[in-house]
Formats: C-alpha cells, sequence, structure tokens
C-alpha cells in the first residue's frame, strides 16, 4: 500500500507537471457552460447575425432544463471523451515505449501497485474535470430556466460518471496490453461502438451494458426516478471495472516491458 501511494503521488505530479490539472478542468467547464449560455441567448445571437427586415422578430422557445442538462452531457459523450482518449490513451503504453516502466518495475514495485496508482491519478482527474463542467452546466441551468433538483442532478452525475470510469479502465487495460497509444485508443473507441450497437440492437438482453448508461438519465431529470434497469447498469459496469482491473495487472505482468 506505501508503494501504491508512492507511486500515485509520482503519477500526480507529472499530471501536474504536464498542466492537465490545469487544461483539463477548463475544457470540461467550457463544454459545461456553453450549453445553457448558447440556450439562453441564442435569439440574440441569430438577431445579431442574420440579416432580417427591420422590426422583425425571432421567436425561438426555450429549451427545458432536462433537454440542455442532457445536450451538455452529449457534449461531454463526443468531445469529453474524445480529450479523455487522448490524455491517457498512453497512459501505459507510453512508458513502455519510453523505457520507463522497466526502470519503474525493477524495483521492489508490483505490477499491481503500478497499474492501480496510474488508474486512481487518471479517475480523480477525470472526475474533478467533468463535476466541475457538469456543476457548471447545473448553475447556468438554475440560473436562467427552471431549476433542476439537487437529486436529480447528483444520480445523473453519478450515472455519467460511472460511464467515465468504465472508459477510463477500459482504456488503460488496452494501454498495458498493446505498445502504440494510437492501438489502445483505437480498441477502446471500438469497443463502446460495438456495445452501443448491441445496446441498440438488443435492449433487453443487454440491460447491464455501460452505453446504457446515458438513456436513464432523461428519466432521472424529468422526475420519474431512479429505474431498476438502471441498478442493473450500474452494477453491470461497476462488475466490468473490477473484472478490467483484476485482468489488467496480472495480463501486463506477461508483457515485453521495452
Amino acid at each position: 500500500m506505501k508503494i501504491t501511494w508512492v507511486l500515485f503521488k509520482k503519477e500526480m505530479m507529472e499530471s501536474a507537471r504536464n498542466f492537465k490539472w490545469l487544461w483539463m478542468p477548463i475544457v470540461f467547464i467550457l463544454f459545461g457552460v456553453t450549453e445553457p449560455l448558447t440556450a439562453y441567448y441564442l435569439p440574440d445571437i441569430l438577431q445579431s447575425l442574420g440579416d432580417l427586415p427591420e422590426g422583425a422578430v425571432i421567436e425561438i422557445p426555450p429549451p427545458s432544463s432536462a433537454e440542455i442538462l442532457m445536450s451538455s452531457i452529449g457534449q461531454m459523450n463526443t468531445l469529453g471523451v474524445l480529450v479523455i482518449i487522448l490524455a491517457f490513451m498512453g497512459i501505459v503504453s507510453g512508458e513502455r515505449k519510453s523505457g520507463n516502466a522497466a526502470m519503474i518495475l525493477v524495483k521492489p514495485v508490483s505490477f499491481h501497485a503500478y497499474i492501480y496508482s496510474k488508474w486512481a491519478a487518471a479517475l480523480l482527474l477525470i472526475w474533478t474535470s467533468y463535476i466541475l463542467g457538469l456543476a457548471s452546466t447545473w448553475y447556468y441551468i438554475n440560473l436562467l430556466f427552471e431549476n433542476i433538483s439537487p437529486a436529480a442532478f447528483f444520480q445523473s452525475l453519478a450515472v455519467y460518471g460511472m460511464w467515465l470510469t468504465f472508459l477510463l479502465t477500459m482504456l488503460l487495460f488496452f494501454s498495458s496490453m498493446v505498445k502504440a497509444s494510437g492501438a489502445a485508443a483505437f480498441s477502446a473507441v471500438a469497443v463502446s461502438i460495438i456495445l452501443s450497437f448491441l445496446s441498440g440492437s438488443l435492449p433487453e438482453k443487454m440491460k447491464w451494458s455501460p452505453s446504457r448508461l446515458s438513456s436513464y438519465i432523461p428519466e432521472i431529470v424529468s422526475g420519474q426516478g431512479w429505474a431498476g434497469d438502471l441498478t442493473i447498469a450500474m452494477l453491470g459496469t461497476g462488475g466490468l471495472c473490477l473484472l478490467l482491473l483484476i485482468l489488467t495487472p496480472n495480463l501486463f505482468r506477461r508483457k515485453e516491458l521495452t
């Protein structure tokens, strides 16, 4: 445990030196504030840009708070996921390629401590950035539109956060299996696409799929509460994360470090 803590602090220092603790939260905050501000000021933006006759008025029905929150999560599900993949696709493969992994693991450092310290440090950074981003969305929604209850917000936060946790865990797994960072990123994206396709094609048999998580958030925000199938999806996602965390250091031990 002591070695894991030392490696965790090392990962945190490297993230700070690479300015990840600066730019990643800023990027997610920008994602978070874009949707509510754009929705609120869209008529004014169109009025200023459009070549309209004098006296013409643009009337656009304001979106609901739930729609804005889902739109913000959708943006994080595309651009935000891309940022995470680009930031962490070389989390292990990059150190194997540079030889740093071999230098660290020849010392009395276990493969489990090496992998878990990287996972914990990356997860802390991702969750911090994600919470700041979605909290920014919630703040401006409550300021400019109808309020979203704290219960609905925090439940939505936990549900989509579980998907990001699974994404990081899967990315860590593939990064430890291959030497090329691009191959790790491609593998993670490919598995996400396959899971989404299967979940859409077999909704009853794929209730446990991580890709189903975001589909339950509209029900939470609209006041329908926590669905039973969502519990299955959360448990299934947590189980997959645990399985990958068990497999990753054991399979990584069999790989060549250089």
